[in-house]
C-alpha cells in the first residue's frame, strides 16, 4: 500500500479493506499489512477483487472519500462515492478549462514539453550507456535538435503551431530510433512510425504497448474523477479518450518506448511470434501478447523517484500521480500542471 497526495493505493490483489474506528485497515489473508486514519484521505484505490467491508464503504460515503476499484492489471472497474460533491465540481472546471484558450494552451504546451524533454533524455541515456554500439554523432545531433525545439514549443502561440512543432520533434526522434535497437536487427528494424495497421514487428510492439499505456491513463483519470474524453491538445471526438491521449505524450518515450526496446534488446521477444497479413499488416500472436503483458506488469512494479513529488513510487503509479496533479491544478491547488520530466 502507498499513500500519495491524500490518496491511498492498495496494490496487492489479495487485499481486503475494512474499518476499525476511524481507520482504514488493509488485510492480506489474515494478516494486517497497514492502517491509516480516514481523515487523512480523500480517496482509496484498490487493485484487486476481494473488496471492502460495508462499514468502510459507509464511512467513506459519509466523509466524501471516493472508493475506486481496478483489476490487478489496472483496468478501471468502478468508483463508489457518497453524496455528489467533488467530482461534479472538478469536471465542471475541466470542461470550462478546455474552452478557455489560454488555460487549455498551457496544459497542452506542458504535455508536449514533457514529451520532447523525455524523448531527448532517452537519446542522451543511450549515448551514455551504449556509445560503442550506436552512431553517437547521429543520435547527439537529434538530441540537440530536440533541445532546440523545446524553446520553440515553450514559445508557441497557438495549438496549430504547437502541433507543428510536436510533429517535427517526433520526426527527429524517430529518425534515430533504429539506432536504439541494439539486438535482433534482422527481425526488428525501424524505418519510421506506421500504424492502423502497423507494417513491421517494431511498430506492432509499439502500438500494442501504447494501447496498454493509454488504458492505464484512462483508468487513472477515471479514478480521480476527470473525464478522459475531454482533452486539451487532442480534439474531442465521440469514443476517443482525448485527455488520455494528451497525458500519454509525456510518457511515450520514457515508459512505453524504453519498455519495448528492453524487450527486444534483452531478447525477451523474438521475431517468430509475428504474423504478416496479405495487406502487409503485422500482428502479434497470443503467446507474444501474454509475454508482453507479463513483462508490462513487471515493469510497472519497478521503482523510481518521482521528479515532482521527490518520493519513490512504482512506474505503474506514475499515470495516477499525473492525473492527481492535473486534478489539483484544475481545482486551483497548484499554480500549473507539473508535467513528468525524466532524466
Amino acid at each position: 500500500m502507498k499513500k500519495l497526495l491524500n490518496t491511498l493505493y492498495v496494490t496487492s490483489e489479495n487485499s481486503y479493506l475494512a474499518l476499525d474506528g476511524e481507520n482504514v485497515v488493509v488485510w492480506d489473508s489474515d494478516k494486517e499489512i497497514g492502517r491509516l486514519p480516514l481523515h487523512n484521505l480523500e480517496g482509496i484505490v484498490s487493485f484487486g477483487y476481494r473488496g471492502t467491508s460495508p462499514a468502510l464503504m459507509g464511512a467513506c460515503a459519509d466523509k466524501n472519500i471516493s472508493l475506486c476499484y481496478l483489476t490487478p492489471q489496472g483496468k478501471f472497474l468502478a468508483r463508489v462515492t457518497g453524496k455528489v460533491k467533488g467530482n461534479v465540481i472538478l469536471r465542471k472546471q475541466q470542461y470550462e478549462s478546455s474552452l478557455d484558450e489560454a488555460m487549455s494552451m498551457e496544459i497542452a504546451r506542458n504535455c508536449i514539453v514533457g514529451k520532447v524533454h523525455n524523448a531527448r533524455w532517452v537519446l542522451e541515456r543511450v549515448t551514455r550507456d551504449h556509445s560503442m554500439q550506436i552512431d553517437v554523432g547521429k543520435v547527439k545531433e537529434a538530441s540537440d535538435n530536440l533541445k532546440s525545439s523545446l524553446e520553440l514549443i515553450q514559445n508557441s502561440g497557438s495549438k496549430d503551431q504547437l502541433r507543428g512543432y510536436e510533429g517535427e520533434a517526433a520526426s527527429v526522434y524517430f529518425s534515430v530510433f533504429d539506432e536504439l535497437i541494439l539486438q535482433q536487427k534482422k527481425d526488428f528494424t525501424f524505418h519510421g512510425r506506421n500504424k492502423r495497421p502497423p507494417m513491421d514487428n517494431m511498430n506492432a510492439l509499439l502500438s500494442f504497448v501504447y494501447t496498454l499505456l493509454t488504458n492505464t491513463i484512462t483508468s487513472a483519470l477515471e479514478t480521480v474523477g476527470l473525464d478522459p474524453y475531454v482533452g486539451y491538445l487532442h480534439t474531442d471526438r465521440p469514443g476517443r479518450a482525448s485527455l488520455s491521449l494528451d497525458l500519454i505524450e509525456e510518457l511515450r518515450a520514457v515508459l512505453a518506448d524504453r519498455f519495448v526496446l528492453s524487450l527486444v534488446n534483452k531478447k525477451i521477444v523474438t521475431g517468430k511470434n509475428f504474423d504478416k497479413m496479405e495487406n502487409g499488416a503485422v500482428l502479434m500472436d497470443d503467446d507474444l501478447r501474454r509475454t508482453v503483458l507479463t513483462e508490462w506488469q513487471n515493469k510497472k512494479k519497478e521503482n523510481l523517484t518521482h521528479p515532482y513529488l521527490k518520493e519513490k513510487i512504482e512506474w505503474g503509479m506514475v499515470p495516477y500521480v499525473q492525473a492527481m496533479l492535473l486534478a489539483r491544478y484544475l481545482r486551483g491547488d497548484l499554480d500549473g500542471y507539473p508535467v513528468f520530466l525524466w532524466k
